[in-house]
């Protein structure tokens, strides 16, 4: 399918964003709509399922001028759901003063959009079945059968799997249901989508109300980003209107978001808010720290190695150190090489004053190694090689760090 065809969907049902799981949603339901197979579209409350039946309905090639018609089916009480999709004859029950037509005979020709059919009560799923396998009803109080010719579409927020296992939903009715299904991902995972919704809600308040439009600070960007929105566009779309009424500035800050949504409740990952780069699996953050831990227990012994050499080397005759002596690094303290002189050549320098006091190894700093370096194998299953890579040591000092710690694996 061409994009072009993709973005003209777009365009007609007001859907916003570039999710590469929105796009394959529009495909899906424009690649079924010529059949009339049933559709099942499965996506958490406020993610926008209602213009996909219409997507199906408007872009098949008959029933797109026969009815559509939709229900709420959770709206609808359960004593007169069955009268309301299927109709009922005059004095069925109470107040039934004359017959009446249910959805499934007003929509004969068209689709039938049932959405939250997992709130349909038990009684109700079993007439539904036998609609949706032989395509025939019966309206309350009559033994007469009826025909209908309907495409049924179907949505739910809830997890249908869950609702078979403790006995609410049918099994055989929900694999008749899914024959094919259609996810809407959580606003949470389009989060690119995300501000492109807020400045589309924001200019379309504006427009609505004749006010200036709003706009957000780079960090009120990255904390809508960031934000669960556990009622997903229709959440955000609410959230936008309020501030585009109530707040007098139209420049929103974090502290303004912070009337609308539960700003503490983000992660602290955020780079402009927190100073850190973001990360996608907290095990990373832990790991960098036990990085750090060990950065700083290598940089105390650094000092102390580095004063001891110094020591000596002002105890030489001629107070220097060698020319073209090899560069101490942190690696050579690390390793606990001795650095060796390229040549006897000696050069005069003036002799470095230290403190005679050596800073004592911090117990806390070594046992902080230890974790570090048990964390390390964990990571990579025991691997030696793979570990000293992660920890950025060769695998001698490695070696020599698991006899020291007790820690060696065989």
């Amino acid at each position: 399918m061409r994009d072009i065809e993709i973005q003209e969907v777009k365009r007609r049902y007001g859907i916003i964003g570039t999710s590469p799981a929105i796009d394959r949603a529009i495909q899906v339901a424009i690649q079924v709509a010529s059949t009339d197979l049933t559709v099942l579209i499965n996506g958490e409350s406020g993610v926008g399922k209602e213009n996909f039946p219409k997507i199906i309905h408007d872009h098949s090639a008959e029933r797109k001028h026969r009815p559509y018609v939709a229900i709420n089916c959770g709206a609808i009480p359960e004593g007169t759901v069955d009268s309301e999709l299927f109709g009922h004859e005059k004095g069925s029950f109470t107040g039934a003063v004359g017959e009446r037509k249910g959805y499934f005979e007003e929509a004969n020709g068209g689709t039938i959009f049932l959405d939250e059919v997992g709130e349909l009560p038990a009684s109700t799923q079993a007439r539904l079945l036998r609609v949706l396998e032989t395509g025939e009803f019966m309206r309350v109080g009559s033994s007469e059968s009826r025909k209908t010719n309907v495409r049924v579409v179907a949505a739910t927020n809830v997890n249908i799997p869950d609702a078979i296992a403790s006995g609410k939903f049918r099994e055989d009715l929900y694999y008749r249901l899914n024959t094919v299904p259609i996810i809407i991902p959580p606003l949470r995972e389009r989060k690119n989508d995300i501000l492109l919704l807020f400045k589309k809600f924001a200019f379309d308040f504006s427009e609505k109300y004749r006010m200036p439009e709003v706009e957000l600070t780079p960090e009120a960007e990255l904390v809508l980003k960031e934000y669960y929105w556990p009622g997903n566009v229709r959440q955000l779309k609410n959230v936008t209107e309020q501030i585009s009424i109530i707040e007098q500035e139209r420049l929103i800050t974090v502290d303004t978001l912070r009337k609308y949504i539960d700003v503490n409740a983000i992660p602290s990952t955020l780079p402009v808010l927190y100073g850190q780069r973001q990360r996608q699996n907290p095990s990373d953050a832990s790991f960098e720290r036990e990085l750090i831990f060990k950065f700083l227990a290598d940089m105390q012994k650094d000092i102390n190695e580095l004063k001891r050499y110094v020591s000596r080397m002002n105890g030489k005759e001629g107070g220097g150190i060698p020319a073209e002596e090899s560069p101490v690094t942190p690696a050579h303290f690390l390793l606990d090489e001795p650095v060796q002189p390229a040549s006897g050549h000696m050069a005069s320098v003036s002799p470095i004053a230290v403190d005679a006091e050596i800073i004592p190894d911090s117990l806390s700093l070594q046992e902080k190694e230890k974790e570090m370096i048990v964390k390390a194998l964990q990571k990579n299953n025991g691997r030696r090689r793979e570990t000293a890579v992660d920890l950025g040591i060769s695998e001698r000092t490695l070696y020599r760090k698991l006899k020291e710690y007790q820690l060696d694996t065989k």
